[in-house]
């Protein structure tokens, strides 16, 4: 029975997430054709951006199919690393993106263009409005799962470059301050990189097979001593396979 609701619950998660990658095709090529025709490079960059997002979640939605493969001689543990995989992948795009962001936004600080803000309004709209919808539909797996915290902080992270692109648009418009685009670019790949390198951090430590930080190797070998007929716990190894196996390999 457990069973069966697991894989319940993996098909609805690979459905959620093919849903997504559906939405940011959409975005993506609309911001492209967008930005083309308006001169826009916080479009064109947003662009940039929500592609990676097209890239990660096919990752993830490969990684969550492979997962669910089980194990055979030749992969005695199946394809459950994939998804830890996918979220290193995830991570490194992210802060790679966000460099390029932040070059490309530095440079038109410098050079300010006019730009037709129009455009940039309503497609920066409907990238948040689309983004939005992802991030709702992967919100409650990204809290138990790394691959789809990755796609999630993804998607959090593009919708929130698109108020910033929106709100760019809106002081273009208005204001003439055509600089604040540049501005706002420029903190969006900051905030990248943050959220990356945590991403990052844990997705390393994972595959390197780390000791998770809430367990102490020592006090385990003490307990496990303590106990009668038990004489020496060593050569004690634990690991997460993925997020939801923690493993111990040790010597008694």
């Amino acid at each position: 029975m457990s069973h069966s609701h697991s894989h319940n619950h993996s098909d609805l998660k690979g459905k959620k997430l093919l849903i997504t990658i559906v939405l940011n095709i959409v975005i993506t090529v609309a911001q492209v054709i967008g930005g083309l025709v308006s001169g826009s490079l916080s479009l064109l960059s947003d662009a940039l951006h929500n592609f990676s997002d097209v890239l990660s979640l096919i990752v993830s939605y490969v990684a969550a199919k492979l997962s669910q493969q089980k194990a055979s001689i030749n992969r005695t543990f199946g394809y459950k690393r994939a998804e830890i995989l996918a979220a290193f992948i995830n991570a490194s795009t992210l802060i790679i993106i966000a460099i390029i962001l932040m070059i490309e936004a530095v440079k038109r600080f410098k050079n300010p263009e006019t730009i037709e803000s129009n455009l940039v309004i309503w497609l920066s709209l409907l990238a948040i409005i689309f983004n939005g919808l992802s991030v709702l539909l992967l919100k409650k797996d990204s809290e138990s799962n790394i691959n789809i915290k990755s796609a999630y902080l993804h998607l959090l992270t593009d919708m929130l470059a698109s108020v910033a692109v929106l709100i760019g648009g809106l002081l273009m418009k208005y204001y003439q301050l055509f600089w604040v685009d540049s501005v706002l670019t420029f903190l969006i790949g900051l905030y990248l990189i943050w959220v990356g390198y945590d991403l990052l951090k844990t997705s390393t430590k994972m595959l390197m097979l780390f000791t998770p930080s809430h367990i102490n190797v020592e006090d385990v070998v003490k307990r496990v001593n303590s106990l009668d007929h038990i004489k020496k716990l060593h050569h004690v190894h634990i690991w997460n396979l993925n997020d939801d196996e923690l493993h111990l390999e040790a010597h008694l």
